[in-house]
């Protein structure tokens, strides 16, 4: 199908969730689409109540949930219900691809985004799967048999993959507005100044109760150097970090921030974990960051992606087990030295990948008008 032919907008059906590493790479790849193509439509789907059910709307996206949901290794009810969840969720994904009849399905990673893919293979509808991280999970490998294309951020993950076939190195998307972000409007988002040394505090988009331990051990050192903290502390210890910081100026707890293009913006330095999509923004936007790996990543993939990064002089690496510890004899240090911190962003920056969402959304167009995608009326 050529786009002279195209009587009806593109379309597109966006398989990703259940962590904010999987979702935003591809909200990054779907703003791009919109960009070029402004009345596509793009139709988010994963699960009710995730955090894909919440931003893509809030961005203008349409939702559409399915049943699914990742295997526990645990033994748990969840464990017995897996298979039944899959065959469910497979069944509803035919159910949408039919109704929504895409041109194209992207998959974003991780479990949502193996029954859509799946079945938009058996329908015989282009698919377009990236993996974040340096080592693929079990749903990519699966995946990479019958995708279309199979996009990668680290060249070591083609090793791991069963075939080479239709696999290309392109990177991590991230957002664009991560580079444009004002660093006023960002600190005034959190009632901070512009003008103050600003920390950024998070454990991915759920939290890490380990990181927000070891910070509240740091407060006083924080409060005694003027330094303003951004904390995204995950719902679940939100509570109990905002009584902690009750009576402390200088010091924004949110249990998820929706505009992280706006707290990168307002920091100066960065404690956070280490998965593939926090790493693509931080080299995307040049922050010094302090990293800790969280260590129960399949095959410790987040250890393997902060030493890239602590090799290149971009980081200082923390292991999970020595943080609290280790944290005030890092931190500190580094609050202290402004010149050290930029040279830490200037070598942060010659690891990004800025073009990749426009080369995933490439691919995606490429696909569709290259005569892959659904004929109308099909």
């Amino acid at each position: 199908m050529t786009a002279a032919r195209r009587t009806r907008p593109v379309t597109i059906v966006v398989a990703a969730g259940g962590t904010g590493g999987h979702l935003y790479p591809a909200l990054a790849v779907a703003d791009e689409i919109r960009r070029t193509h402004p009345d596509a439509r793009i139709v988010f789907t994963g699960s009710k109540g995730k955090i894909e059910s919440r931003v893509p709307p809030s961005r203008g996206y349409e939702f559409q949930p399915i049943w699914s949901g990742g295997f526990r290794r645990r033994l748990s009810a969840g464990t017995f219900l897996f298979p039944v969840k899959t065959v469910v969720a497979f069944l509803q994904s035919i159910v949408l691809l039919l109704r929504v009849k895409p041109d194209a399905v992207f998959g974003g990673g991780g479990y949502v985004s193996g029954p859509v893919v799946l079945a938009a293979a058996f329908l015989l509808i282009p698919t377009i799967i990236q993996e974040q991280n340096s080592i693929p999970g079990a749903t990519t490998k699966m995946l990479s048999r019958v995708a279309t294309e199979v996009h990668v951020t680290f060249e070591e993950t083609m090793r791991h993959l069963p075939s080479r076939k239709n696999v290309f190195l392109t990177g991590n998307p991230t957002r664009a507005e991560l580079e444009t972000a004002d660093r006023a409007e960002g600190a005034a988002l959190f009632g901070f100044s512009p003008e103050r040394t600003t920390l950024l505090v998070f454990g991915g988009s759920l939290g890490a109760h380990r990181i927000n331990t070891a910070v509240r051990g740091a407060l006083d050192g924080l409060a005694a150097r003027s330094v303003q903290c951004i904390w995204q502390t995950g719902e679940k210890d939100a509570d109990e970090i905002h009584a902690a910081v009750k009576g402390r100026n200088g010091v924004a707890v949110c249990p998820f921030i929706e505009r992280m293009e706006l707290a990168y913006a307002a920091s100066d330095l960065v404690l956070c974990r280490a998965g593939a999509t926090t790493l693509a923004e931080l080299t995307r936007t040049g922050k010094p960051a302090i990293l800790v790996p969280y260590p129960y990543a399949a095959a410790d993939h987040q250890t393997h992606n902060a030493r890239v990064l602590s090799d290149g002089g971009a980081a200082v690496m923390i292991p999970d087990r020595d943080l609290d510890e280790r944290l005030a004899g890092v931190l500190f240090p580094l609050l202290d030295n402004p010149a050290r911190r930029e040279e830490m962003s200037r070598k942060a920056k010659t690891f990004g990948k800025p073009n990749a969402a426009r080369t995933l959304a490439a691919a995606l167009l490429k696909r569709i008008d290259g005569g892959g995608g659904r004929q109308d009326g099909t």
